[in-house]
């Protein structure tokens, strides 16, 4: 299936010179989100003990990749937006500077988010999860942005490339 069919582009938002990969259509359509979501936990060797969903459109990829493949769901969440006891990671990215915290834990564990474009939100997840106890085996996104310079070395894999 290709997915670019159902990302819309916004220009422009959310400020001057970005260029939005809306995914709300795809995710909108359920043959499409089903088949992502398949085709997303096809890139994974073993299943993980834990999918860890990056704060917010990453929860819902962990999640029903959990429910399709099984193993549970474990929320990276901004800071301050969990019950303790939780461990915290601070991070700088090109634009912000933020927190993220996760609930401690072990196993294996495969990082779900929407987007790879920098690096810096997904470098400070795979950090965060070996403080927190957890062994990352791999990460996944729906959409990695080739085309934005890498300011953290990440690997991911993806369904959606943009040159």
């Amino acid at each position: 299936m290709n997915y670019k069919n159902y990302i819309k582009e916004v220009m422009n938002f959310p400020s001057q010179d970005i260029s939005f990969k809306d995914i709300s259509p795809l995710l909108a359509d359920n043959k499409a989100y089903t088949s992502a979501i398949t085709d997303l936990g096809g890139l994974v060797g073993d299943t993980p003990d834990y999918w860890v969903g990056v704060d917010a459109r990453g929860f819902l990829f962990a999640s029903s990749l959990a429910l399709q493949f099984g193993g549970g769901v474990v929320l990276c969440r901004k800071s301050g937006k969990l019950p303790p006891p939780t461990i915290t990671y601070s991070y700088k990215t090109e634009y912000s500077e933020d927190e993220l915290s996760i609930h401690p834990g072990e196993g294996k564990v495969v990082i779900v988010d929407d987007v790879l474009a920098t690096g810096g939100t997904l470098g400070a997840v795979n950090r965060l999860c070996g403080l927190a106890g957890y062994d990352v085996i791999d990460n996944l996104v729906l959409i990695d942005l080739l085309y934005v310079p890498r300011s953290f070395d990440v690997e991911a894999k993806s369904l959606v490339k943009y040159e």
